[in-house]
């Protein structure tokens, strides 16, 4: 998919999200009809997104403490600092919301698990990773820019949480630091390194 592709995709989907809030906030309740008509888009469109309402709601729900991209990156000097702040946001969302992390996957596999043709998850990282690298694209051509984005999108968030929390049984700084590790790795990979500071991927 395109970065503009994605990027479109994703304004319609914040649209939908900032929509199911204002409606929860006034009766507790949703349905995919009433976000769509409240947002001005299509029923059709709003299913693709969104099929179970539960989902929209627990998506709803987290998605207000996700920060603007331009906000992650404020203090950021060059492509390796926006990509670890991106990676380091989404990591450090995921842990201190986790509850309502896990909450929503369980809402999203369980409605997977129902009707395997769901539609897929936001991918808030992967439209902020695209963006982060955007200055490095021409000089490492859009193929590796796109492999870059699906491997830094695997390194964190949720998914990574739960991996390092569970699976390995580590702490979360033990975790964090360990986030900070791979980012350096596969940016060292493709951009050249190791380089200094947020870059090294030694670094604590």
């Amino acid at each position: 998919m395109s970065f503009e592709r994605h990027s479109q995709k994703s304004r319609t989907r914040t649209a939908l999200l900032a929509t199911a809030r204002r409606i929860l906030s006034d009766k507790g309740t949703l349905t995919i009809p009433e976000v769509a008509e409240a947002a001005g888009i299509s029923r059709a469109t709003a299913y693709r997104y969104f099929s179970d309402p539960s989902v929209l709601a627990a998506e709803a729900g987290i998605d207000v403490s996700t920060k603007p991209y331009e906000d992650i990156v404020r203090d950021c000097t060059d492509t390796r600092e926006r990509v670890l702040a991106v990676a380091l946001f989404f990591f450090d969302q995921a842990v201190e919301h986790e509850g309502e992390f896990r909450s929503f996957l369980s809402s999203w596999l369980e409605s997977w698990r129902l009707d395997s043709d769901a539609p897929t998850r936001g991918g808030r990282r992967v439209a902020m990773f695209n963006s982060a690298l955007e200055d490095a694209r021409d000089k490492i051509g859009d193929e590796v820019c796109e492999r870059l984005v699906r491997e830094l999108s695997v390194a964190t968030g949720t998914e990574a949480m739960i991996a390092l929390l569970d699976v390995v049984g580590t702490d979360p700084a033990t975790a964090r630091a360990t986030i900070e590790h791979m980012v350096g790795a596969l940016l060292n990979a493709s951009l050249g390194g190791p380089q200094t500071g947020g870059d090294r991927p030694d670094r604590a």
